[in-house]
């Protein structure tokens, strides 16, 4: 997931990303190969969009509970991004929803993979007020 993310920020025109991972050998790898920096961890760093492509905040895992990043450093971000699915209210997206930040969830992604396998399924594209719908009924 980190690679699909971190390509789609590098092909839509991102060029200063930073990529935090504790795998050294994983983390540095995908960060040369799409021209970003890596660091094992965050830091004093304060990116304006945070991404979380862990299983942290996921239920049923170890962390599920748990922020994925500091509360001080979503405080200071701009865009908050969560590609756990379940819940799609991850503690990461709670907080970054109270600190007023613009979130992305984890079922917003799928309901968007899903929309382009219709698409390429069926050759039609639903309107955007369907789409929201079908968000929405997602969310239960």
């Amino acid at each position: 997931m980190a690679k699909a993310v971190a390509s789609a920020l590098r092909d839509g025109g991102y060029k200063n990303g930073l990529i935090v991972a504790r795998n050294e050998r994983a983390g540095r790898a995908l960060a040369d190969s799409l021209g970003y920096r890596w660091q094992v961890e965050l830091g004093d760093e304060r990116p304006q969009m945070l991404i979380n492509v862990t299983p942290v905040g996921m239920d049923g895992g170890p962390e599920a509970g748990q922020l994925s990043f500091d509360v001080d450093v979503i405080k200071s971000a701009d865009t908050v991004f969560d590609v756990v699915a379940i819940p799609s209210e991850t503690p990461l997206i709670v907080r970054g929803r109270a600190e007023g930040k613009k979130v992305i969830t984890g079922l917003e992604v799928i309901a968007i993979q899903a929309l382009e396998q219709f698409v390429l399924y069926t050759g039609v594209r639903p309107t955007v007020e369907q789409f929201d719908a079908a968000v929405a009924f997602a969310r239960g």
